[in-house]
């Protein structure tokens, strides 16, 4: 799993004077034993609840879960992604604790973009294009396409709905492989650098429920990157539009963090990912960016 701090910002904590605790084994995953925080001045504790109750600032990745509201004292600055737009359970906790609730993926630059969110949002486009490949796989309930297909058979298609940083990173990669692209977006800006960054078999289409209906009853690939800053994501495929799709298209839903842009989202899990809906393959990990944690945190905590 991800870990919020490398043993790079321990040092620079420690240097300026802070004291630093971290949870048993919490950088294991993300290729950082306790040994290496150790080195740079941190403090190994046991347990999540020696760490809530000696902190004044909690450094954490993903939300808070259940069993951990009750740990979070007042006036406590908890600085995580928190998505509270897709979890109301969540939201009322946090009120009721009365902390100071910073939400990674709304801290603004002053140019109004997303840092913290932004190296997520990039892993998480780049993952959507490496298991929607997976998923088309015929074992696993795909059509059993080859993206890039071979010389004599024409390569796949990909629809990718929002041309963000998601959309964007998407595109290059299923570009990457030979695919046939297509990037939706309502912001024209978007549309034309797109057209202008990326090679010519990604094509860029304004976005309409109209085109989009169109679209998913031919493409193999659909990937959902749609963003609204710290609210739901619209739906832009319906439960019954699902049904006009072909049996073994893969719907990737990266928005799935804020509610997901497919009517038919829900959460999955690493173990568990995929789940069929009229024959048609959802893929709806809530935390993509974690079955790589080691470029993830890094990626993170170069911000």
């Amino acid at each position: 799993s991800r870990v919020g701090m490398t043993p790079a910002g321990v040092f620079e904590l420690v240097k300026r004077g802070h004291e630093v605790y971290i949870q048993d084994t919490a950088g294991v995953g993300s290729g950082f034993p306790n040994k290496d925080y150790e080195g740079v001045g941190a403090t190994v504790l046991n347990t999540i609840e020696e760490v809530y109750a000696i902190a004044d600032m909690i450094v954490k990745v993903k939300e808070p879960i259940q069993v951990e509201y009750d740990l979070i004292k007042p006036n406590q600055i908890v600085f995580t992604y928190f998505h509270f737009a897709s979890s109301e359970a969540l939201t009322k906790a946090m009120i009721k604790s009365n902390a100071i609730c910073i939400a990674y993926e709304t801290v603004e630059d002053e140019d109004g973009t997303l840092p913290l969110l932004t190296p997520m949002s990039e892993v998480a486009g780049r993952m959507a294009i490496q298991q929607g490949a997976k998923y088309l796989e015929k074992p696993i309930k795909g059509r059993g396409v080859l993206l890039g297909g071979v010389p004599g058979v024409s390569p796949g298609k990909v629809l990718i709905l929002g041309a963000g940083v998601v959309g964007v990173q998407a595109a290059k990669m299923a570009a990457g492989l030979g695919a046939h692209v297509t990037i939706m977006d309502i912001n024209m800006k978007r549309l034309r650098y797109v057209n202008d960054v990326l090679p010519s078999h990604v094509v860029t289409d304004f976005s309409s429920e109209y085109s989009i209906r169109q679209k998913i009853k031919d493409h193999d690939l659909i990937i959902g990157g749609v963003l609204i800053k710290g609210a739901k994501a619209p739906k832009l495929i319906t439960r019954e539009m699902i049904s006009t799709m072909r049996p073994g298209t893969v719907i990737v839903d990266v928005a799935v963090d804020q509610g997901g842009c497919i009517e038919t989202t829900k959460p999955t899990t690493h173990e568990d990912p995929t789940y069929l809906i009229d024959d048609v393959v959802h893929y709806c990990v809530a935390n993509m960016p974690g079955a790589v944690p080691y470029t993830s945190t890094i990626a993170l905590t170069n911000v």
